[in-house]
């Protein structure tokens, strides 16, 4: 690739991490290999608040070099701030341009891409709905059903004002790549697609298909029927709408299904091609190119991961008075799609094997579905309760869904002898943020190279990076097969085996024999409770079997993991899946012709 190429990332993470985006943001931005090949990098999202001062307005790391909301202009760009004020005028929208660094700590990489964020609350109707228009004439999008989301007009405002915007920059060359993460940049990427005067070339980066993750968490059956189900489709030639109904009154359906539309698609797992490809017949025709997420790859010692599993038995220890063998850790968010009740059914299992041979386990469960507690709260309820070994529902502790899991929870302790679960429902794992009973020299770090398994067993997983981030500590890292990791696990591996993955399908119908896909859709909770049983005893004697009993053994895993996750790392992903996609992307001659469906 050329000095000259630019790539513009649109997403809702340009200016921090809210989720898997901002890690694979990250990872981009802090690989030599991406950094060496892509002259230009630009984050492209809305404002979403105007609160705060402008020194918090492109997030940590930051500067802000023009911004009509705070009325700042770095004179070394006013010829851009004069551009800037034309587009404002015309669509009465502010314009925010700076830059943010992103920093690896572990190998000092840093680069500061420019961030340019469009304020698209107030604005002019008249050139958004004729750019709605367009959408729906030329992609057949119907805005006029969506547009009392925010979720989707922010996004639909966004793409005129963003395209004009990056012409007044110098980014609008046949060397740009205009890179939709996920539903929330197509608009934008559509509207490259749509202006004349420059040729753009778009990429649709799939980190998911949100219209089939909305199928599974809303099945029953979940992935134990869905992917059963998908595969039965690609044989009868059948796609979604087919199965499972018009799916055209869920906006990100609409936005998803005009990425075939784009250059390009690069899907974060194999699962995620075939979900594309189950969308419609038009994806059949359109250039999907698998592009895994990395993983770290840190080499630590014995003598680190010790140390490092010794806080994580020490807090234990401080909050129930025992000293466990072993440590089970998983870090993740509260939603349906993580599976949760798969940790406890694996971990049933394992309690009972531990009985017998008078070993003990603890289980930290780090997840919440709010912001990040105050500290003061924090201690407060440790002090008042004993907090996180108790919780009460309602604020500052359980939120609503906290509450049900934290359910789950009790009644497995209850039931429990030789393995606790302790729910930590805060973001951060270091002692200002969880309390006084954790060791001063915690740090989150520590989870990860302390932890002799973590848990993945997620329902729907286009990837999971953090399902593997403990990999190159030793730790055992327990996934579901439907998560895009394993496939990158399974490349890398080829034929040879690891102690330091165990994949578990519950997408294995066993013996029964479903004859077509009316049958398949049948399958509801008690037939997946009972594949979702066996495959967890399973899962849990082959932790029991690779769980290290020696620094001998653990010494083994560190060096097989972390050999595993050197081929995973994010350098390994820019040059055999991201680059190569992109190179192709710059040499198509032009986009993807426009007008060749017929719509309602």
């Amino acid at each position: 690739m050329a000095d000259d190429t630019t790539v513009v990332h649109i997403t809702h993470e340009a200016v921090g991490k809210i989720g898997g985006i901002g890690a694979v943001l990250q990872g981009f931005f802090t690989s030599k290999s991406y950094l060496d090949a892509v002259g230009r990098s630009i984050l492209v999202g809305p404002l979403f608040s105007t609160e705060g001062t402008v020194s918090e307005r492109l997030g940590e790391n930051s500067e802000v070099l023009y911004s009509s909301v705070d009325g700042v202009v770095n004179t070394e760009y006013a010829s851009y701030a004069s551009a800037f004020r034309e587009i404002e005028d015309f669509y009465n929208a502010g314009i925010v341009y700076g830059r943010r660094t992103f920093i690896d700590e572990q190998t000092g990489i840093k680069s500061s891409p420019e961030v340019l964020l469009i304020d698209v609350r107030c604005m002019d109707k008249g050139p958004i709905d004729e750019f709605k228009k367009r959408l729906f004439e030329e992609f057949g999008i119907r805005s006029h059903l969506y547009e009392h989301l925010w979720e989707y007009e922010q996004y639909a405002r966004l793409a005129p004002p963003a395209i004009t915007a990056l012409k007044a920059i110098g980014a609008a060359k046949s060397s740009t790549v205009v890179v939709s993460h996920e539903f929330m940049g197509m608009p934008t990427a559509l509207a490259a697609i749509l202006d004349p005067a420059c040729d753009f070339k778009t990429v649709f980066y799939a980190h998911e298909v949100a219209t089939m993750r909305r199928i599974i968490e809303g099945h029953p059956g979940q992935d134990t029927m869905f992917y059963n189900v998908i595969k039965q489709a690609h044989k009868d030639g059948l796609y979604t709408s087919d199965v499972f109904g018009d799916q055209s009154c869920f906006f990100k359906h609409a936005l998803v299904e005009a990425a075939d539309y784009c250059d390009t698609i690069c899907a974060v797992g194999d699962y995620v091609v075939d979900e594309l490809l189950f969308l419609s017949p038009e994806f059949e025709t359109v250039g999907i190119d698998i592009v895994y997420n990395g993983i770290p790859a840190y080499k630590i010692s014995t003598v680190e991961k010790l140390q490092s599993k010794e806080k994580l038995q020490l807090y234990c220890e401080n909050l129930l008075g025992y000293k466990p063998d072993f440590v089970f850790t998983h870090v993740t968010r509260l939603v349906r799609s993580k599976g949760l009740w798969r940790d406890l059914s694996v971990l049933r299992t394992i309690e009972k094997k531990f009985r017998t041979q008078g070993k003990t386990g603890v289980l930290f469960l780090l997840s919440t579905e709010v912001a990040q507690r105050p500290s003061r709260d924090i201690y407060n309820m440790e002090s008042a309760y004993n907090w996180p070994v108790a919780h009460r529902e309602g604020q500052p502790d359980l939120s609503g869904g906290e509450a049900g899991f934290y359910t789950k929870v009790q009644e497995f302790n209850a039931q429990s002898r030789n393995i606790k679960i302790i729910f930590v429902n805060q973001f951060g794992f270091e002692p200002k943020y969880c309390g006084g009973r954790m060791p001063k020299d915690m740090e989150f770090m520590d989870i990860r190279k302390g932890s002799d398994v973590e848990f993945g067993l997620s329902i729907y997983e286009p990837f999971g990076i953090a399902q593997l981030e403990p990999l190159a500590f030793g730790g055992i890292c327990v996934i579901s097969s439907v998560c895009g990791c394993a496939g990158f696990v399974q490349d890398v591996l080829a034929e040879e085996g690891t102690k330091n993955v165990i994949i578990a399908d519950y997408t294995d119908l066993e013996t029964r024999d479903y004859g077509n896909i009316e049958e398949l859709l049948q399958i509801d909770s008690l037939v997946r409770g009972r594949i979702e049983e066996s495959v967890s005893e399973r899962v849990a004697n082959r932790i029991i079997r690779h769980l290290p009993q020696s620094e001998s053994e653990i010494e083994g895993m560190i060096q097989a993991g972390y050999e595993l996750a050197k081929n995973m790392s994010w350098d390994v992903v820019m040059k055999n899946y991201l680059l190569p996609s992109l190179q192709k992307t710059l040499h198509k001659q032009c986009s993807k012709s426009i007008c060749t469906k017929t719509y309602p």
